[in-house]
């Protein structure tokens, strides 16, 4: 028996290091091409570590386009408003939703279910953000995108493994509903809220498309964002032409659209990529709890 479960043990490591190596290995071979000489990279042959190291690429994005450091800057700030506004609004909205003595409660989590099965589409949307103003304007990615129906069901399921007695205590207390939904609610729900922030983190920070169809002209230059920067550059490359250096703000040489396309991979993935240690403790509990008792 012990020698059996040693052998499983061993295959089981042997398959969690394989399963680490194919998911690693495309990242890391990115990472090398971008920090490899763009006319070595031509050549083909490059793994996860650089033939031959250098930092051009990055330099060539970072210190010859400002635009590129306006479109950072967009995205960081929409990543965080819009990750702590739309967080902040859902939990909003749940708390109501998830107390018993709300006796619309149903009829409109009833409506907001509707919502994820039935979408007005693209044209309704795009009419209904103009006639609301916010074409060419930075709240055109925040407003739109402050609620959304799975996160409100999702933090609604949670605080209803709160128990009651915390709130009716508060309440004998002489706290109000904004009182214990600040105080009390807000801090028993960090698990969840600290999850939903980071799906909207994620969402904001990859989102391209609201750029592209939602800002015109001069605008979309400084509204721009990285994930716009990034499908511009794969889309001159893809096409088989070369980063038009007017249009796009970037000084590129015509030598090196590979190792251009792979440092402007690196520079959108990472900083996202770095918050997922901060909150991978809450996405068990965050997801999972509330999901038994409705």
């Amino acid at each position: 028996m012990i020698v059996k479960r040693k052998r499983l043990a061993i295959i089981s490591i042997f398959l969690m290091c394989f399963i680490l190596i194919i998911t690693l290995y495309p990242f890391l071979n990115v990472l090398a091409k971008s920090l490899n000489d763009p006319i070595d990279t031509v050549k083909g042959g490059i793994t996860i570590f650089p033939r031959k190291f250098t930092l051009n690429n990055y330099m060539d994005l970072f210190v010859t386009s400002s635009n590129l450091l306006i479109a950072f800057k967009n995205s960081v700030i929409r990543t965080v408003l819009g990750a702590l506004l739309s967080t902040l609004c859902c939990a909003m909205f749940a708390y109501p939703l998830s107390r018993k003595d709300f006796i619309f409660a149903k009829p409109f989590l009833k409506i907001l279910v509707i919502t994820m099965y039935v979408s007005g589409g693209l044209i309704p949307s795009y009419l209904l953000i103009r006639s609301l103003h916010l074409m060419n304007t930075f709240w055109v990615y925040i407003i739109p995108s402050l609620i959304s129906a799975y996160n409100v069901i999702l933090i609604r399921s949670f605080m209803m493994n709160i128990p009651v007695a915390l709130s009716e205590a508060a309440r004998i207390d002489g706290a109000n509903d904004l009182t214990i939904f600040f105080r009390l609610i807000l801090p028993l729900c960090k698990p969840v809220l600290a999850t939903i922030m980071l799906f909207v983190a994620v969402s904001q920070w990859n989102d391209w498309f609201s750029t592209y169809i939602y800002t015109t002209g001069s605008y979309k230059a400084s509204l721009s964002t990285l994930q716009f920067e990034l499908m511009k550059v794969l889309d001159s490359v893809n096409t088989g032409g070369q980063v038009d250096i007017h249009s796009e703000g970037l000084k590129l040489a015509r030598r090196n659209p590979e190792a251009i396309k792979m440092a402007i991979t690196i520079v959108c993935t990472v900083p996202i990529l770095a918050v997922y240690p901060f909150v991978q403790k809450y996405f068990v509990s965050g997801i999972t709890l509330g999901a038994v008792k409705e």
